[in-house]
Order: C-alpha cells, then structure tokens, then sequence
C-alpha cells in the first residue's frame, strides 16, 4: 500500500525548533543507508493514533534515505508534485495562481526532503516544511533552502492560531493517521480566515484492488468499505508501518467536520509521458483508475 513518490510520504511528532538551512546538493547522491533487519508481516487490523504514529515515524526513519534515493530523479530538488501521476502545481494551480504565492506564508505537512517547499520558496512564498521524520528533514538540509525545518506532530501542530495563508500536504500524513480530523482541524486553526488547505491522498478506490502494477492489479479483491488499516509488524505483532484507508465519502466527512469548505475534488488523470512504475503505480492501472484524491479545502 505504500511507495508512492510524493514530496512528502509521512506523518510528524513534535519538535519546536525551526532550523536554518543552506547549501546545495542532489536527491540523487546516495548517503548512508539503513535497512530493516527483518522481513515484515503484511497484515490488516485495528491501530490507533498512538502506535500508527510510533510504526510511522519509525519507518520513515530507517527508509527515508532509500525513498530519496529511488524517487529523487522523478521529484526533482524543487519541483512541487502532487502525487505518482506527476501533476505539477505550477500547471495545476490548486493553491492559487503561482504568481499571487509570493509574501504568502505557508505550511507543507508531511515534507519529506521539502521539494514542494523548496518550489514555494522559489515562487517568493515563505514556507516551512514540517515531517514527522527527522531523518526525511535531514535530507532537506542536505539538498539546501533558506526556510524552517520543523519535526513535529501534524495531529499537534506548534504554531500559534491563524499562522499561515496556505497548509498543504502532498501525500503527507493524512494517509498515515488514525484520526485524519486532528490533522484537518489544526490545519483549520493555523489557518488565517480565506485560507486554503490542499492535501492529495491515495485514492480511496485503490484499496480494492491488489496493489500490483500489471493486469493482476485490475481485479477488485477486497471490499472497498473496510477500513481496516494495512499494518506491518514485526515478530512481536508491533506495527513497524501503517496505512489508514477512508472511503471518498468518509474524506469529505472529515473535512466539512473540520469547518472547511470543499471547493473541489482533482483525480488526476495518468499522463502519457509518465512511463515509471513503483509498486502498483503503473500508466496501465493510471490509465483505467484514479490513482490520487487532491482534496481543496478552504477556510471561509
């Protein structure tokens, strides 16, 4: 269910230092790698905020360096892709017109390397990247850029109400909590009034079907309303990964029980340039189903 190329790709735990950050380098430069010394147990079961943030957190510390270096070409040092499909924000325009970003403060939850970031500020925009991760934030400060680092909680964000003009997340922590509403209802209250939050998720319907790029992932093999997580664990049944399916339905709930405003729903379409696969991303399963949900809320 996971290894989607997405500037962000995690939830956040709580950290309140902001951090400086220069120099330039490559997502393509490899650098010490760990690696899990056990094979994981696939499974679907019950896991709550607190151990699905734990299992995350984990995971995308002791991967974080082998996601950068196998999706770094695909998502660039500053580009700002909204998922697999390669929808670009500057032809999509979900935050607004690319030139109106400048002097606007903005939040990307679930960061990453903070590429999406790293574009912001490129359009004159003053962002800060924040990720569960501390080792995906060691990665942006690898690569470079003049904004805050923050590794912190995105159910528990540090930031006073009404801090920014834009919260976005690309493929960022709302895939990976239990409780998606923590994560909208902060984005609501760091929100200014007229502010807009804009996250892409997994699309809901891929749950039903196997996650394999070839035809074999084009027959529906488990119902699309069970919610049950996709867990991984270890020998001991601890979650060491874990993915939270919400119906299409469900997301919208959770996001008008959150006091935004839904103002549109983007499928992106799989474009004919894109020939990569990862996993059970592929042009021929993007061809025929929606493989990401981009969610544009706003805050009235």
């Amino acid at each position: 269910m996971r290894e989607a190329p997405t500037g962000g790709g995690s939830p956040h735990t709580r950290h309140r230092n902001p951090r400086r950050v220069a120099g330039k380098s490559t997502t393509r430069e490899r650098i010490i790698q760990e690696s899990e010394a056990f094979e994981p147990e696939a499974t679907r079961r019950a896991a709550g905020v607190t151990e699905s943030s734990r299992a995350n957190r984990g995971w995308w510390d002791r991967n974080a360096d082998e996601y950068q270096v196998e999706h770094g070409t695909f998502l660039g040092d500053d580009r700002f892709v909204w998922g697999p499909e390669g929808l670009d924000e500057l032809e999509a325009g979900l935050l607004g017109d690319p030139a109106e970003l400048k002097g606007r403060d903005v939040l990307e939850i679930g960061a990453g390397a903070a590429q999406c970031a790293r574009w912001l500020a490129a359009q004159g925009a003053r962002p800060v990247a924040l990720d569960l991760s501390h080792r995906q934030l060691q990665h942006a400060l690898r690569i470079g850029g003049s904004f805050p680092l923050v590794c912190a909680d995105a159910g528990a964000l540090p930031f006073a109400d009404a801090s920014f003009d834009l919260v976005c997340s690309a493929y960022g922590a709302l895939p990976f909590v239990a409780d998606p509403q923590l994560v909208l209802r902060e984005g609501y209250r760091v929100l200014r009034p007229g502010g807009r939050f804009v996250f892409s998720v997994t699309h809901p319907l891929r749950w039903a079907f196997p996650d394999e790029p070839g035809p074999e992932g084009l027959t529906v093999s488990a119902s699309y309303f069970d919610r049950t997580p996709y867990v991984e664990q270890d020998e001991d049944g601890g979650a060491v990964y874990v993915e939270h399916h919400r119906t299409i339905g469900d997301r919208v709930r959770d996001v008008v029980a959150s006091g935004f405003r839904l103002v549109d729903l983007v499928e992106p379409e799989w474009p004919s340039w894109n020939t990569s696969e990862w996993g059970g991303w592929s042009p021929l399963r993007g061809g025929l189903i929606p493989g990401t949900a981009i969610f544009v809320c706003e805050r009235d």
